[in-house]
Order: C-alpha cells, then structure tokens, then sequence
C-alpha cells in the first residue's frame, strides 16, 4: 500500500481544505520530493479569488481547473529518485539532495519552446500549483507533505549553505531576471536599463521586493517603492530603496512630484508594474522619463480592462514591456546570487510568515491581508 501525504486544497474559491492523497510511485525519469516549504504566491491569491484566466488571448490561455493544490515556489528533500535522473545540468540527483524546480512544464517541440528559448511560452504549456487537478493528478503543487516530479520538469540542486528560507523564493528572484531583458534594451539613446539609472517600483510585495533585490544587484541609482501598506514600505527600505512613498497618502499631482524631485525633474527612467492591479498602469505612466521604459509583470491573471491615455506613450516615446513569465535558465545564477548576498542584504527577512498546513485558511488568510512579506508553507 503505497503512503499518503496532506495536501492545501482549494476545493472551490474561496474554500480551503487539508485533504490527504495518496503518494504516486515515483515516475519514470521523475522523483518524489518531501516539501520543506512552499510559497503563497499573489497568483495563488488570485486563484483563491476565484480569479483564474491566465495567457489569455494566447493560445494557451487556461483557467486553474478545482479541486487544485497550489504551490509553485518550492523546495524540498529528493526522497525516490528514478536511476539516472539529473538536474538541468546533467547533475546526477540523488536520495538526500536539497533541490527546486521550475513550475512551467513545456514540451521543447512546439515552434515557441524552438524558437524563443528561455521563457516558457510553450504552446502546451502546463504549470505546478496552477493546471492539475488534485483529484486526477495528486501532489502536482507545493503546498503539500510531498510532491511528484514528473521527468519534463526542470529541477535545480541548492547550493550548500542556502537555506531553504532562500532557496523558497528563488522562482520569485527568477522572475527578477526581467531587467536583463531591460539591459537588452540599453543604448546610446538610453533606453532600457542602464547602470545608475533610476528605477519606480509598483508594488512592495514579495514580487516587487525581488525586483528591488535585482536592481540593487545590477547596478540601479535612485531607486523608489510606491505601495500602499507601510510595513512593505519600510521593508523596501530595508533592502535598499532610496525613496519610498505611499499611494494613499498623496493625491496623484504629489505622487508626480515626488517622482520629478527624486529623478532631478525628470522622471524615473524604468517603471516596474508589480501590484497584479490593472489600475496601477495608467498611474505609472506620468512617472516615466520621456523615452523611458515600462516593465508589466506582475498582471499575469486577467483582472479585466482599464482605460487610459495612449497619446502618453507617443508624446513621451515610451517603450512598454509585458513579461508573461521568468527565464528556465535563471534559478541556478538566483540561488548563487542570493547565496552571494546573503550577508550584505537582509535576504532573511523575505519569508515573515511559516505555517503548517493544518493552518492552511490562516496563511491564505494572512497573505490576503497584505501586513506580511512572504507568506510560506512548511510541511
């Protein structure tokens, strides 16, 4: 009789349960890991929500299927490993090794996963803690005793001496990597991000922390929070923000201000849209240098339309991005960088928040509340 593991379930919006699965044999070119901790995602936060349509307008568009086990920033203990199984490297994995592992299951043969490599726009895309159905296909998410890794999955072994505290966010510092393609960017005509160049954060959530770590890392000058709760606000500080302000202390004309006051009047050169909230887009733009570039991250669900003034991005030349999703190749430098950093930047404050998963509604519903950092799940 094969073992049985708990898992988080969201059976329906808004209905969270700890159901317990029975343990797959381990599969063919894949492993079983037993799970140290697991995130709370905002995509997890929209899921529960109720709010599930992401890739819309593409041709993998999906809605998150329920009953749903979610957790796709995870690390844990390999524990049945099938003979030969290596990492992404072609490391050998062995019974014992701390590892995470991308969420994003790609095929490799569709024309995106030839031609763009790197991101996961492949065309039969499924993800961990967002596709499976937990009454088809048990322990495909992170907020659980034990996980199945199938072989197509990419897996990444964890330096020794990154605690999985770190190692947890690493798909999150991943996620960060979007201003290497911002350095793609970069020119004469200062466009993209530049060494020194001045950085407009939206969001001091876990995403937007990852991105201000990022900044910090690469090079950034002046760089400034905007939020709304002021315990994310001081942690921005924390980690390295210049200027902090909040959304619901000043009326937009002292928002643009502050901005002008702290670029030297003339604007921050990158935006960075890491809120999940359409409304934050049409905020953001007056911000912006002429010339200058805007990074869409963190609306990955469909949250629905907004409108705006497009004669703004033609009057200011400006370069908006949208990034649906994070490089494949971007977990091993993560974990080396925060390795790296880890004594120069308080990367041990990211998690706040650990709970077990008999307290499942309490860490969604403390997730939800937004007075926390990184909310996570320990096994």
């Amino acid at each position: 009789m094969r073992p049985t593991a708990k898992a988080a379930t969201i059976v329906e919006p808004g209905k969270i349960e700890v159901r317990e699965y029975e343990v797959p044999p381990c599969p063919a070119g894949g492993l079983i890991m037993k799970t140290e901790m697991s995130g709370i995602c905002g995509t997890d936060k929209h899921t529960y929500r109720g709010e599930t349509t992401q890739y819309g307008g593409t041709v993998n568009q999906q809605t998150s299927p329920f009953p749903l086990i979610p957790g796709h920033e995870n690390v844990g203990i390999a524990i049945e490993v099938s003979p030969g199984k290596t990492d992404f490297y072609g490391q050998p994995i062995r019974e014992g090794d701390r590892i995470t592992m991308c969420p994003d299951v790609v095929c490799g043969q569709c024309y995106n996963c030839r031609h763009i490599f790197g991101y996961s726009w492949c065309e039969n895309w499924r993800g961990y803690g967002n596709s499976f159905r937990a009454d088809q296909h048990p322990l495909m998410g992170g907020w659980a005793e034990k996980m199945v890794i199938i072989p197509e999955a990419f897996v990444y072994k964890v330096p020794d001496g990154l605690e999985p505290e770190l190692a947890v966010y690493t798909e999150l510092m991943a996620c960060a990597f979007a201003l290497d393609k911002l350095k793609d960017f970069s020119s004469l005509a200062a466009e993209g991000f530049l060494t020194g160049g001045s950085v407009l954060i939206q969001g001091a959530g876990p995403l937007g922390i990852a991105h201000l770590i990022m900044a910090r890392m690469m090079g950034a000058g002046t760089v400034i929070v905007i939020d709304k709760i002021p315990c994310r606000l001081e942690a921005a500080r924390s980690f390295g923000a210049d200027h902090v302000a909040n959304i619901e202390d000043h009326s937009d004309a002292q928002l643009l201000e502050l901005v002008q006051q702290w670029t030297d009047g003339r604007g921050t050169d990158v935006a960075i849209e890491c809120t999940g909230e359409p409304e934050a887009v049409p905020q953001a733009l007056p911000w912006i240098r002429r010339g200058g570039m805007y990074l869409l991250e963190g609306v990955f669900v469909d949250m629905g339309e907004i409108s705006f003034n497009p004669h703004l991005i033609v009057s200011k030349s400006l370069r908006l991005i949208g990034l649906s999703n994070h490089p494949f190749t971007a977990y091993q430098p993560s974990m080396e960088m925060m390795l790296r950093y880890q004594d120069q930047l308080p990367l041990d404050r990211f998690v706040t928040h650990r709970f077990p998963l008999d307290k499942a509604q309490e860490a969604i519903d403390t997730a939800l509340a937004g007075e926390c950092l990184k909310v996570v799940f320990a096994p």
